[in-house]
């Protein structure tokens, strides 16, 4: 049926304009339409056409459907992927909340439609910081039945730790229990988590946008501000950075090496804050990559699958030295070897009741260690290569501020070589930067952004910085940038290393910020120089009135470093101080560190 102009408000032009169209449109194109004029006109209008219009006029709105993204991130990965996630939601019509466990009120969990949830495993199976709350109020009894909620769950983690995604798998199992029905299997990413991210979302967005109006999701009043553009520059696309300078930090006869490393990001646009991590991808050692062809009878010159997408095959020592990761033994990786060698040892490793004993095996070892002791030589490099995972890139918390140095990004990285099970072993990354990152060669780099670490918006807040060795690294950044600002809040550092005389990392810019009243003061612990070994927890409670005051003046705490020893050891001392100075229990203590940590007072960049 032909509109016409006696029964309708339009004029004869626009009728005819309507006639050519509406004929042409699909029942998706007339939804989203209808969809469009609704959300145009805030709602159903007084002032509508008659019934006698057409049907595609007079047909019922679409509805715009709602998703509620919560994020658990320690490094930032989780929050990334959700920030991906809102965008392409949005883009398909869906209202989006986006928001981190711990600013989300748990009491509106039962008004979530869809609930969407991207969370890593940090430590043994541990959530990360900002999803302690919601993890814990999800898996106590004040929990809600969800019936009305729809779910889906990406786990981010690693398949060298023995709880691989423990998290996110927490989390399906109990939104589970509660009555929600998954919208999309649980998806668990590896550390090249990106692929696997990418086909997850995109069966969320599959399962939501099916009957979504674009339109009204546009203008959402729902949606995080946090939903930006992508960079150019990014992890799955990083920038080829210039080495500017790199320095040994550490004084004639150390027995550490702490390299400090200039790095030019001119013409990338690429955009940091202090607290937040560079992303670097590394080389392997060559000689581990000559070794391992040897060890398989390979040729270097042989093609072999690139790791990278929509790239055809290269040179197999290429991809062993920039693509695959070789220096590290998880248990998918001795599973699909061992279909490869039937019948030897390997198999028998991998059998039910041998946890323990994989676990010791993969500890410490690396891909040539298994060639060596199971015999795989012969296996086609084409055959064996793709079994490996992507060489993943490692974040190293950023030490320096834009405001200070323009155009360029430091870090702080300690070369790590040792030796274990006959053979001596180098950290990828440390050792590349350590020996072969000389001025002038290119690094691919990229910016992991850290909301979770983060200097206070008023700058008048004191602080209260703990970070021995290189975890020191973003308080570097820290002071710059207040020195900068002209920040006005108190400053205290707590740093240790094994001796003074050669481990005093950053000696003489302390000593300047100390002397300008950029740093208020400075407390440090040397382990090795008396007979007592003396760590930063120990000067943390030799000056425990004093950090009690700091707390009481609403000082924000900032810790960076070793996460399985030193970060227990300052919660710890944290938690004795609280009771000591304040008069606390011990539940009362954890639960003032808890609503620190709520209230962002307390955070950690710990690994």
């Amino acid at each position: 049926m032909e509109l016409q102009v006696t029964n309708s408000p339009f004029s004869q032009e626009q009728v005819e304009w309507l006639n050519r169209l509406l004929p042409t449109l699909n029942g998706a194109q007339r939804a989203w339409l209808s969809g469009y004029l609704t959300a145009l006109q805030g709602g159903p209008s007084e002032a509508a056409a008659p019934s006698a219009g057409p049907s595609q006029v007079a047909q019922a709105p679409a509805v715009a459907k709602e998703a509620t993204i919560l994020f658990g991130s320690q490094t930032g990965n989780a929050h990334g992927l959700a920030k991906k996630l809102a965008k392409k939601l949005q883009d398909a019509g869906v209202k989006v909340e986006l928001s981190s466990m711990r600013d989300f009120k748990p009491n509106n969990l039962k008004k979530a439609q869809n609930l969407l949830v991207l969370v890593s495993t940090h430590g043994e199976g541990e959530p990360p910081d900002n999803a302690v709350s919601f993890y814990e109020f999800l898996h106590s009894k004040r929990a809600p039945q969800l019936e009305n909620v729809q779910y889906s769950v990406l786990a981010l983690g690693d398949t060298s730790y023995e709880f691989f995604c423990q998290t996110g798998k927490d989390f399906d199992k109990r939104l589970e229990e509660l009555g929600a029905k998954r919208l999309a299997p649980r998806v668990d990413c590896d550390v090249d988590f990106e692929e696997s991210a990418a086909e997850w979302m995109g069966e969320v967005v599959r399962s939501l946008s099916e009957t979504a109006a674009p339109a009204v999701a546009a203008g959402a009043a729902g949606t995080s501000s946090a939903v930006t553009a992508e960079s150019e520059y990014s992890r799955s696309n990083p920038f080829e950075a210039e080495v500017l300078e790199n320095l040994n930090l550490n004084g004639r006869g150390s027995d550490r090496e702490t390299r400090h490393v200039e790095i030019s990001l001119e013409g990338s646009n690429l955009q940091y804050e202090p607290g937040d991590s560079l992303g670097i991808y590394p080389e392997n050692h060559p000689r581990l990559v000559d070794e391992l062809i040897a060890a398989m009878g390979w040729k270097a010159d042989e093609p072999v699958p690139s790791a990278k997408k929509n790239e055809g095959p290269v040179p197999l020592r290429d991809a062993l030295l920039r693509q695959y990761e070789i220096t590290v033994l998880t248990k998918p990786l001795l599973e699909q070897t061992a279909k490869l060698v039937p019948n030897r040892p390997l198999a028998g490793l991998l059998e039910a009741g041998r946890e323990k004993e994989l676990k010791t095996y993969m500890s410490g070892r690396d891909l040539l260690d298994l060639v060596q002791d199971h015999e795989l030589k012969g296996i086609p490099a084409a055959e064996f290569v793709p079994l490996l995972r992507k060489l993943p890139p490692r974040l190293y918390s950023i030490s320096s501020s834009p405001k200070a140095s323009p155009d360029e990004v430091h870090v702080t990285v300690r070369a790590v070589r040792y030796e274990a099970h006959g053979r001596n072993r180098y950290g990828v990354c440390s050792v590349h930067l350590a020996e072969r990152a000389e001025p002038g060669s290119k690094l691919p780099v990229f910016v992991q952004n850290n909301p979770n670490f983060k200097l206070p918006d008023n700058p008048d807040t004191p602080i209260i910085m703990i970070g021995p060795g290189t975890g020191v690294a973003p308080f570097r950044a820290f002071l710059a940038d207040r020195e900068e600002t002209g920040a006005q809040g108190k400053s205290w550092l707590f740093f240790g290393d094994q001796h003074f005389r050669t481990d005093f990392l950053y000696q003489i810019e302390w000593q300047r910020w100390l002397k300008e009243g950029v740093l208020t003061r400075m407390d440090i612990a040397f382990s090795r120089d008396t007979d007592r070994k003396v760590y930063v927890q120990h000067r943390m409670m030799e000056r425990s009135r004093e950090i009690y005051e700091w707390l009481q003046e609403g000082a924000i705490v900032y810790v960076c470093g070793d996460e399985s020893k030193m970060a227990h050891d300052v919660n710890a001392a944290l938690a004795a101080i609280l009771k000591q100075e304040g008069g606390m229990g011990d539940e009362e203590a954890a639960d003032y560190l808890a609503r620190m940590q709520q209230d962002k007072r307390y955070q950690r960049d710990v690994y």
